[in-house]
């Protein structure tokens, strides 16, 4: 079966408003989950944009017709901590889907991703799942925590994500070619830590307010 790759890069006016607002080293805290959680709604019509539906007869007051479903339950899946940032905004759009959360940290001795935290409902298998994270760096978190998702029997999974590196984006379609994958921004490269640049720092700090932008 031929596979292909979609990274969609997510282009509206607002959004590109909202992601110099973001940018912003002195954007205070407040702002920037407000601009965080706006960006994230907008982007929801682009990221489910292809979902399949299924028709079902509708009874309006005047009489009867047909409609389109979702053919799936949607499950959100914000990478902890910094996911948890983008969650509202999708959920404003999605409301009766369900969460799923996973906690992706870096083991010291292999230095490689592994997952310390998944709670996911049990309908994984026959659900559309979108994993949501504001930075696509070197896209190991990533690329593992969506291994972990099909490991616990997800098949139909995207990605979305605020500003993505090109790194990122070679890392995912390499470990997942199957998973599409949606950003507004796609920043020039990483440094020697391992930060986007541009970018915007590290994104859970300024969400939570842990350290200073």
């Amino acid at each position: 079966m031929l596979v292909t790759i979609m990274n969609q890069h997510i282009q509206h006016p607002v959004i590109d408003d909202r992601m110099a607002r973001l940018r912003q080293c002195d954007c205070p805290t407040s702002e920037f989950r407000t601009y965080v959680h706006e960006i994230a709604q907008m982007m929801v019509p682009s990221v489910t944009e292809n979902l399949f539906t299924m028709s079902v007869e509708v009874k309006t007051p005047l009489e009867v017709t047909t409609g389109r479903k979702l053919e799936r339950e949607i499950v959100l899946v914000p990478i902890l901590r910094a996911g948890l940032g983008m969650l509202d905004g999708f959920l404003n759009l999605l409301p009766t889907a369900s969460v799923a959360h996973i906690g992706m940290e870096r083991d010291e001795q292999t230095l490689q991703p592994r997952s310390y935290y998944f709670k996911a409902p049990t309908v994984l298998n026959h659900a559309d799942v979108i994993v949501i994270d504001p930075m696509l760096a070197t896209g190991g978190s990533a690329a593992a925590a969506i291994s972990e998702l099909k490991n616990n029997g997800a098949k139909h999974i995207r990605f979305a994500c605020l500003v993505a590196a090109p790194e990122g984006l070679q890392t995912m379609n390499n470990a997942h070619p199957d998973v599409s994958i949606y950003y507004p921004a796609l920043d020039n490269r990483l440094n020697e830590q391992g930060y986007i640049l541009p970018g915007l720092g590290d994104a859970g700090d300024r969400i939570f307010g842990t350290v200073n932008p």
